[in-house]
């Protein structure tokens, strides 16, 4: 009688562990009762950083409706939801920005690796985020209200972070150490559920045109960044997934500013 039952109570409790185990992966939030994460716990768990990212965006959608609540103007608002995020990241993916944007001026493919490693920043790097910043929060500031903000930003979230299991399914690590090659290549499943978890996630924030419109860009950018990576350092790192949800993030803000609050 109980024998069937017994296969569902695992799997819930391993769909928890992957999504307890994204959210350690990309977030600075506490998980109570979480424990160390391993590369392959990471490669298992790809298909669930878009749930991680939901988190992060609800935490912007209440930060972005209080702030309006309390009467402040949209950019001041965009600012400071901005920066909650930040701070539920603890920065993860802007440094992959900057560490990206910073060694891509690298001369040769080992010294544009040595630059990813490098703590400080350049100015490449810095400009980046400048631009990342600036066109978050504006395009943010775009759509004033609070309750239309809301999906969009649980979208983004969701959808800036789709890709990056299908990223590492596609394309070797840079390196013979470091996040990418512990974390190794996902199955092919778990990529394309992440993916199709982001692409859902659009249509129902944006609507259907906009929606796969943000997804063909997306998915343009993509491809424009694999081959940008294979061509200067041979493969991606956990930086290039950085960087790559970081332009998730800006394009979808901005297709939002044009589409949806127009």
């Amino acid at each position: 009688m109980h024998g069937p039952a017994a296969p569902a109570v695992v799997s819930l409790r391993q769909l928890a562990a992957d999504v307890a185990a994204a959210l350690l992966f990309s977030t600075r939030l506490p998980i109570p009762g979480a424990s160390a994460i391993s590369g392959a716990d990471i490669a298992r768990a790809g298909w669930a950083l878009p749930l991680a990212g939901a988190i992060v965006g609800l935490i912007a959608a209440a930060v972005y409706w209080l702030a309006r609540l309390a009467g402040l103007p949209p950019f001041p608002a965009a600012g400071l939801t901005i920066a909650a995020t930040l701070l539920a990241t603890g920065c993860l993916h802007e440094d992959g920005l900057a560490d990206l944007a910073d060694s891509f001026g690298g001369s040769t493919r080992a010294r544009k690796l040595e630059i990813m490693r490098d703590s400080r920043i350049g100015t490449y790097g810095v400009c980046a985020l400048f631009v990342s910043l600036m066109l978050r929060a504006s395009a943010l500031a775009a759509i004033a209200d609070p309750a239309l903000a809301a999906p969009i930003l649980v979208a983004m979230h969701m959808a800036a972070r789709s890709g990056m299991a299908l990223f590492m399914r596609l394309l070797q690590p840079a390196r013979e150490d470091g996040l990418s090659v512990g974390v190794g290549r996902p199955p092919t499943a778990v990529a394309v559920a992440a993916a199709i978890i982001g692409v859902l996630a659009l249509v129902f924030a944006l609507g259907p045109a906009a929606g796969l419109f943000a997804v063909g860009l997306m998915a343009a950018e993509f491809a424009l960044l694999a081959w940008l990576c294979m061509r200067q350092i041979g493969g991606q790192t956990g930086d290039v997934l950085g960087a790559l949800e970081q332009i998730g993030e800006m394009t979808i803000l901005l297709v939002a500013a044009a589409t949806v609050a127009a």
